[in-house]
């Protein structure tokens, strides 16, 4: 299996559900007929009435040389590719993750939590003799300003120093779920999913009925994660939803996260499309909500309600994370070249986007042209710092150069980031393994030697690496 996920990268839909899975709320998940969209007819590769399926595999033999090939293409109606997108809903992630450095997941800059709410003190700093014990007054005024503290810096994106300043009102206040919200939104923002789920279940835990909290959880559970047990957090995912749907019936977001929820299960069906109605009906300008409902009437096969859906959506898509995500889509289908103007005028829009500057180094990256995906990849390490995917394929570039001791330094900092999962994949060709190969074919045995020995920390079953440490040995 891991083979197969390895060597092959099929059509998969989004996640901000591009990066892998349903979870990235695709504004622009399928190619449409002549005619169906003004984006269509701006992309020459997309005016066929007919969509095609490309399958990008990599091949082991040839390393990075020949890492993406395009397989036979054939055509595909847009209903069979629909189906087609929801049997490799699991695994999609995973290969994609090898292939090309990585998922960004969940369309983090289009559905961002608002912040918890706050009021800063007039005076913040007291004067006075200070009481050996603060009163539970003056607990909740520190409170609120470490809150108010967190909320500017997650703003300006430095996410550090909002981290920090939830963590020190939960200092003051550790059964408070706004300071634990505030995390989650930082974790969001940095698409570290686990962290998020793991705050925003302490929010619920202490704010039970706050459809904030819920709505927040339901989005952070249904973003790809590799090696997770996706069905459980799928269908807990609808659970908060629908949960705060009944709390606040007239939240146009919580119907469209609970619609997300049940694609992400695999249901397309009327309670699916009335819930994604409920939210456009609530927010006529509701964009992801439009293009959640054209994707369930497309699998129904009700093109004539679909299109128009769909059109709207792109057609309103003026800002970067929409864009984005536009991007994210075509990139999904391997329409690298027509995501490349879409990303560029997302940076335009904001130099500093994150998903822009992972998708552009990421488009370089396909085509080997590690010397140009640099710049972006490095500088979306530098926005987000804390993201695995954007650190693994900055070292696989590097290691495309043939820059091994930059690769060998970046995969380290990604190894402290990884899951599991990952640090198996950082162990293999594109990773530690690869490392290691190219010092031994530069004649550096010991180092060679040294990243081999990493990887087997990061895989320690794995006996082809046992057998390369082995052979590094005998050259020292």
């Amino acid at each position: 299996m891991q083979r197969s996920a390895r060597s092959s990268i099929g059509i998969c839909s989004l996640g901000l559900f591009g990066y892998g899975t349903f979870a990235l709320d695709l504004l622009f998940t399928l190619r449409f007929p002549q005619n169906h969209t003004q984006f269509a007819r701006s992309c020459p590769k997309l005016r066929s009435s007919k969509s095609e399926l490309s399958v990008i595999r990599s091949s082991e033999r040839r390393g990075f040389s020949k890492m993406f090939r395009s397989a036979p293409k054939c055509f595909v109606r847009f209903d069979l590719l629909i189906l087609l997108l929801a049997s490799i809903l699991i695994w999609a992630g995973v290969a994609q993750a090898q292939e090309t450095g990585g998922e960004l997941g969940g369309g983090a800059g289009i559905f961002r939590p608002k912040n918890p709410e706050a009021k800063r003190s007039s005076n913040p700093s007291r004067s006075g003799p200070r009481t050996p014990r603060a009163n539970p007054a003056e607990i909740e005024e520190k409170f609120q300003d470490a809150i108010a503290d967190g909320n500017d810096a997650r703003d300006a994106r430095k996410f550090a120093a909002a981290e920090s300043s939830y963590r020190a009102a939960l200092r003051l206040k550790p059964r408070d779920s706004r300071a634990f919200y505030g995390l989650g939104n930082v974790f969001v923002d940095q698409q570290r999913w686990e962290d998020a789920e793991d705050a925003y279940r302490k929010a619920v835990e202490f704010a039970p009925n706050s459809p904030e909290s819920l709505v927040a959880l339901s989005f952070a559970l249904v973003q790809p994660r590799t090696g997770a047990v996706n069905a459980k957090r799928f269908a807990d995912a609808e659970s908060f939803a629908r949960r705060a749907t009944q709390l606040q019936p007239t939240n146009a977001v919580g119907f469209d996260r609970l619609g997300v929820a049940m694609i992400a299960r695999g249901i397309f069906n009327s309670e699916t499309e009335a819930t994604f109605r409920r939210a456009v009906q609530l927010d006529p300008n509701f964009i992801l909500a439009k293009a959640h409902l054209a994707r369930v009437l497309l699998h129904m096969k009700r093109y004539s309600e679909a299109n128009p859906l769909y059109k709207s959506a792109i057609d309103q898509a003026k800002d970067a994370p929409t864009l984005v995500l536009i991007a994210d889509g075509l990139q999904a289908e391997q329409h690298w070249n027509e995501s490349e103007p879409v990303l560029r005028r997302a940076l335009e829009l904001d130099s500093q986007n994150p998903g822009a500057l992972f998708l552009l180094g990421r488009r370089f990256a396909v085509y080997e042209k590690y010397a140009e995906a640099e710049p972006f990849l490095k500088k979306a390490v530098e926005v987000n710092p804390k993201n695995f995917a954007t650190h693994n394929l900055l070292g696989r570039s590097y290691l495309g150069m043939g820059r091994l001791d930059a690769a060998f330094k970046t995969y380290e900092q990604a190894a402290a980031l990884a899951s599991d999962a990952d640090r198996k994949q950082l162990a293999g060709t594109f990773g530690f393994g690869g490392v290691g190969d190219g010092y031994l074919k530069a004649r550096r045995p010991q180092e060679a030697l040294r990243a081999y020995q990493r990887a087997l920390q990061l895989d320690p079953n794995n006996t082809e690496l046992q057998n390369k440490i082995a052979a590094a040995r005998g050259r020292t």
